[in-house]
């Protein structure tokens, strides 16, 4: 159980750092990179930024989910 919890602690902080950077924030960041930065302001959050919002919330409460089981774990003994 500690195995899984430290290797799925160390995907989704990965995932985390990822997610986070493909996000698009006033200086285009990396998701101009990828075509992100050849959209309008205009039309508003799109599909695809609502998916990577959610993509992100649901990494994000894996690796707090993760870290709790570890600092658990390690508390437990």
């Amino acid at each position: 159980m500690t195995l899984f919890l430290q290797i799925m602690l160390i995907v989704t902080s990965v995932l985390l750092v990822l997610l986070i950077l493909l996000h698009r924030a006033k200086g285009g960041g990396l998701s101009s990179l990828f075509g992100g930065g050849m959209q309008s302001n205009l039309a508003g959050s799109s599909v695809a930024e609502k998916n990577l919002d959610r993509m992100t919330l649901f990494v994000m409460a894996l690796w707090v989910i993760s870290i709790i089981g570890v600092g658990l774990l390690i508390k437990i003994g």
